[in-house]
């Protein structure tokens, strides 16, 4: 039987970039960056989680998202939060692009998208609280 979500894949043009806006602007850590013959193993992942990002290399253009409205889909990636409104305070601080002034209220709980550089739409989302929806 299948027992974990191991790896999600983003298609990157720029692998050093990628890491950066996952390490240092969203906060995830670094997991495995190992070249190999074809070409660099890279993923990321958030801190406890066993779930981890391959921020893949490909050409522009190739699994990047054309003309996607923001707003008008989620993003490949969940990612969540336990505190949405200070968190993307913390990340707009550090430069991370949302489409949207501020986190929305809906039916399950709160949620915002951000983008990558590459155009990755990252959905972020804060589950309900006991007693709150």
């Amino acid at each position: 039987m299948l027992t974990n979500v191991m790896y999600v894949t983003l298609y990157v043009t720029d692998q050093d970039r990628a890491l950066k806006f996952y390490t240092e602007q969203l906060g995830l850590e670094k997991r495995i960056d190992f070249p190999n013959p074809d070409g660099r193993f890279l993923t990321v992942g958030v801190p406890g989680s066993p779930v981890e990002l391959v921020l893949w290399a490909r050409a522009a253009a190739a699994g990047k998202p054309t003309e996607v409205l923001l707003g008008a889909a989620p993003g490949p990636v969940f990612l969540e939060s336990d505190d949405l409104r200070e968190d993307c305070k913390v990340f707009r601080d550090r430069g991370v692009t949302f489409d949207q002034p501020e986190p929305e209220d809906y039916g399950f709980g709160i949620r915002i998208e951000a983008v990558d550089p590459d155009g990755n739409r990252i959905s972020l989302r804060e589950r309900p609280r006991a007693g709150h929806g």
